[in-house]
């Protein structure tokens, strides 16, 4: 009753969540108020998200580029910033159910010193200092999920979230830029002298794709032989395994998300390449997944939606 109240106060669009943990899905976004009653439905009556949408927060619907921005922390200091944008969405173009991500790519255009500068300032570090005045410093990696309102000239980044880790699929091409060791960050952190050591990233850029089980994120079969992945494929490229398991002939399917194919070189469009050819040599049963992974990144568009 009070979510159909407020729809009939704040008609048009609204971004409806389940308020649990659902796998990075359980976000719809609706362009209307029928859409919003078809989602509150679907997360209270249908349960779709099972015990996760118990209970549903109606959003603000926003629109402009998402950006995961991420930096170690050892509770009082924060390492440089660094940003990766995902793509949630199934299909090529944006299009279909939301994922646990179909693909990411590192090093986006949009990311300048000064809008680092700017997040580090307005948002990091805010909550970095009001959780140490709490009594509860935060140490790890701290996670950002923002969407860039405003223009390119003058970005308003806006919080969507923050998580206590580096993020899937993110970590993926994010990690690969570490030029440092991370056991010393990791031990700076835990001992608070995150200052003193030197965070290093690598000046490249790293293109990830999903690679996902037919039917995926819906009902899907595993069990599947997977091919190619003792090939090498081109330099600075890797291969990631999520929902994989070993059969009696090697790796079979054993998830949504198989695997996560991995480019990297000196632009997007050359880790995009690279990890496209390296992708082409592996194969199972159903594979899906997105051919137009970096190809937007020079306009911030993995997930420029609301």
């Amino acid at each position: 009753a009070g979510a159909q109240s407020y729809i009939k106060k704040h008609p048009g669009p609204l971004v409806v969540k389940a308020d649990g943990l659902a796998a990075g899905k359980g976000v719809l976004l609706c362009e209307d108020s029928e859409q919003v009653s078809e989602a509150v439905k679907l997360c209270l009556t249908d349960r779709a998200f099972g015990d996760a949408g118990e209970t549903v927060i109606l959003e603000e619907y926003l629109s402009g580029p998402e950006v995961s921005v991420f930096a170690f922390s050892d509770g009082q200091n924060l390492a440089p910033l660094v940003a990766a944008c995902d793509y949630k969405r199934l299909g090529d173009g944006n299009i279909g159910p939301n994922t646990g991500g179909m693909g990411s790519f590192s090093g986006p255009e949009f990311w300048t010193p000064e809008l680092a500068d700017q997040v580090e300032k307005s948002i990091m570090y805010p909550v970095l200092q009001a959780m140490a005045q709490r009594g509860t410093p935060y140490k790890g990696v701290l996670y950002a999920g923002l969407m860039l309102t405003g223009t390119p000239s003058d970005w308003k980044p806006k919080v969507l979230e923050f998580n206590c880790r580096l993020g899937d699929p993110e970590t993926q091409v994010v990690m690969p830029l570490l030029a440092s060791d991370p056991l010393d960050l990791m031990l700076a952190c835990a001992e608070g002298n995150l200052n003193e050591t030197q965070v290093r990233w690598n000046n490249k850029n790293y293109v990830g794709v999903v690679m996902v089980s037919g039917g995926y994120p819906e009902d899907y079969q595993t069990g599947f032989e997977i091919s190619g992945l003792d090939c090498d494929g081109p330099e600075d490229t890797m291969v990631f395994h999520s929902g994989t398991q070993l059969g009696d002939g090697g790796p079979i399917t054993a998830g949504g998300r198989v695997l996560t194919v991995v480019g990297g070189g000196d632009t997007t469009e050359q880790a995009r390449i690279r990890a496209y050819s390296r992708l082409e040599n592996i194969n199972f049963e159903g594979a899906v997944w997105r051919r137009d992974i970096g190809s937007s990144a020079h306009l911030g568009a993995a997930r420029s939606s609301k």
